[in-house]
């Protein structure tokens, strides 16, 4: 975390000084007033200058970027990033050759990926941010399938008349099946357990 010590006649002017500094603007910064200072006598004898403390701020989109590109440097997968924000959901786009390794087996390494950006960033957010990762259109190609795989285990569950219990999901996931499901009269849906083995279970109306 980089941060500076600065001075100056007054406190306004070491914040500007500290600021010059980092490069930076007040509000990517915290400022703690070390000292205010003290003008003496005709503003020269006796006077002492302000002291103030500057730490700059982490932004948490460069944090789940950074933290997402050294993690494709170590898998051997080098990606680019893409960013959009939409106030607190912020999806990252991720392109590379070897995209494949980072998606894993039905997303498995890609919903990883996702929980740990997430908790990475949040860590440096003043306000609790959700995050969505995708790759080479994946999360659409996903929706496709969970929506056929809710409606095939809905008319499993009704002709059983027996629970069916789905693997552990993400919750974005898990909304998408109860949204499948939401119409259909003649089940219920509901996700138990706690993540990341949280998981959906669908039950036919009795």
């Amino acid at each position: 975390m980089k941060q500076v010590t600065a001075t100056g006649i007054s406190v306004e002017e070491a914040v500007k000084s500290a600021l010059a500094q980092l490069q930076t603007t007040e509000d990517r910064a915290e400022i703690t007033i070390v000292d205010e200072g003290k003008k003496g006598i005709f503003g020269i004898f006796g006077s002492r200058p302000a002291i103030v403390k500057a730490v700059m701020k982490m932004d948490p989109i460069e944090e789940g970027k950074k933290f997402l590109t050294d993690i494709g440097m170590k898998m051997g997968a080098p990606i680019e990033v893409e960013v959009i924000a939409d106030g607190r959901n912020i999806e990252f786009i991720l392109t590379g050759e070897k995209i494949a390794l980072l998606i894993g087996k039905r997303g498995q390494t890609l919903n990883s990926l996702q929980y740990l950006t997430q908790l990475v960033m949040n860590r440096f957010s003043d306000q609790y941010l959700n995050v969505l990762l995708d790759a080479e259109d994946y999360r659409k190609r996903r929706n496709d399938t969970l929506i056929q795989l809710a409606d095939r285990l809905a008319q499993k569950a009704i002709k059983t008349g027996k629970n069916v219990a789905l693997e552990p999901m993400p919750s974005y996931e898990r909304k998408v099946i109860h949204t499948a499901l939401a119409e259909n009269k003649r089940i219920k849906t509901y996700s138990v357990g706690n993540d990341p083995y949280r998981h959906l279970v669908i039950t036919p109306n009795k």
